[in-house]
């Protein structure tokens, strides 16, 4: 949940962006009002964001992905884990029975302290991996939405379609101008037929 709410800033911020640019861009002799099509505008809509990426089939799919990986990591990380353990109870019993000399029981303790350092990278590298890759992929379905309703604008015939999220700087909508439901169904169906 908390990349999603860094997904839904980077989207507010470019929407925010784009009205910016929008504004202050362009002629100021005259004004167009209407859609691409002819037909006049309707203004304004929103989508809620949470809603919308949650039920997006998109990012389920990805999702799973995701988690494979996170479970495949986990296992390489617990692996390497308990080899170290063992070998440092192993260290513990040698040394407590005196088995191992002075030279030799700071030899295999350098020698944990080494695996310890790369434990530790390994698990700073793994995790570092996995939030790269989530955050990309959250790029990647924010990405399609906002291609999608800029490839079918004129079916849906707004100046602007904001991203609605909690904590997000819309803090009240009218339900009427939500399209959400519209837009999931409609990126759920090109999905799923650019899958097959």
């Amino acid at each position: 949940m908390k990349k999603l709410s860094i997904v839904v800033y980077v989207v507010l911020f470019l929407s925010i962006a784009g009205l910016y640019i929008l504004h202050f861009s362009g002629s100021k002799k005259s004004v167009v009002t209407g859609s691409v099509s002819g037909a006049p505008s309707q203004g304004m809509a929103y989508v809620n964001i949470d809603s919308l990426i949650s039920k997006f089939q998109m990012y389920s799919d990805r999702r799973d992905d995701l988690m494979v990986k996170q479970k495949s990591a986990e296992a390489e990380l617990n692996s390497k884990g308990g080899v170290y353990e063992r070998g440092a109870r192993d260290y513990q019993d040698k040394v407590s029975k005196g088995l191992v000399t002075r030279a030799t029981a700071a030899q295999i303790e350098q020698s944990l302290v080494q695996q310890q350092q790369e434990l530790v990278s390994l698990r700073d590298k793994l995790q570092s991996n996995l939030m790269e890759e989530e955050q990309v992929m959250n790029r990647q379905i924010i990405d399609y939405i906002t291609k999608y309703l800029d490839e079918n604008r004129s079916a849906y015939n707004y100046q602007y379609i904001l991203g609605k999220s909690f904590g997000s700087i819309v803090l009240y909508s009218d339900s009427a101008l939500d399209i959400t439901p519209k837009v999931l169904d409609a990126i759920n169906k090109k999905y799923q037929a650019e899958k097959k």
